[in-house]
């Protein structure tokens, strides 16, 4: 309550320095003085409220069916063509692929990854011997030994 009056009494000082210092330079009719007062007490009264913000619906740089290709991804924000988009969205646009997702209407299955590079690092992981369990050699499996049978 105390800070709304010091704000008001700021407001109407202010209005009050503003007008006078614009009658004392500007011939000014009586009559639109009391217009002038009202005019810029608003105006300084408006300036403390945050200005609407208008929402501006971004258009895809590709359509959205377009952007999945064999070797590479096409970014909906800039239409570059990527490998991997992850990193491209965290340094040009502070996103994670669940904003960039949630953004674009994606599904939450849209890859992140051009599908021809993450098969290849598929094959390679699995080269060098990730993605299987611990003890599990590589090659045929052994052949069980047969064991003779007595003769009776």
């Amino acid at each position: 309550m105390k800070v709304d009056m010091i704000d008001s009494e700021n407001l109407i000082t202010l209005t009050a320095d503003i007008v006078a210092a614009h009658v004392s330079n500007n011939s000014v009719a009586v009559n639109d003085i009391t217009t002038l007062i009202a005019n810029v007490h608003r105006a300084l009264s408006t300036l403390s409220e945050p200005a609407p913000v208008e929402e501006v619906k971004q258009e895809p740089a590709v359509s959205v069916r377009s952007s999945i290709k064999p070797d590479f991804i096409v970014c909906l924000e800039d239409g570059k063509k990527l490998k991997m988009l992850k990193r491209h969205l965290m340094t040009h646009y502070q996103m994670t692929p669940a904003d960039y997702r949630a953004k674009w209407n994606l599904p939450a299955d849209y890859p992140m990854v051009a599908p021809n590079y993450a098969q290849q690092r598929k094959e390679l992981a699995l080269k060098i011997g990730l993605g299987r369990k611990p003890g599990v050699k590589l090659g045929r499996p052994a052949r069980a030994k047969k064991v003779a049978e007595p003769v009776a």
